[in-house]
Parts: structure tokens; sequence; C-alpha cells
């Protein structure tokens, strides 16, 4: 049976490395609007926002897979 928290983890882990791959490739002026960082003219890339996007994607796929191992007897 497949627990439903480490699923959630790992969905959003996933959302959060394409937030962090966005990132990495989008100028700040081209980014959503709903994107935190989002700057109309600006043309430079957030690296300090995708270095924090990764760490929180790699800290949810480490929190999935601790809590999908198998319980002890």
């Amino acid at each position: 049976m497949t627990k439903p928290l480490p699923l959630a983890a790992i969905i959003l882990g996933i959302i959060f490395l394409i937030i962090c791959v966005m990132y990495f490739v989008t100028p700040a002026g081209s980014l959503p609007g709903f994107f935190p960082g989002y700057e109309a003219s600006a043309t430079g890339h957030h690296t300090k926002h995708a270095i924090v996007a990764l760490v929180i994607a790699l800290v949810l796929f480490a929190f999935a897979w601790f809590r999908s191992k198998p319980a002890r007897a």
C-alpha cells in the first residue's frame, strides 16, 4: 500500500525541482508574475532562489525516502 505522506513529498519535490530549473534558465523579467523575484525589466538570473528551491526539493526527497522504509518488526 502506498503511503500518502511520502507520495505528497515526492510530488512537492518534483514541483520544487521544476521551480529550481526555471530560476536557473529563465531571466528575472521572464518569470511568471507570481514567482518571488519577478522584476519586469531585469535580465539576470536568480541563482540564490534556484539553490534554495533545489535544497527544498532534496530535503523533500530525503524525507520521502526515509518515510517509505518498511516498519521494523
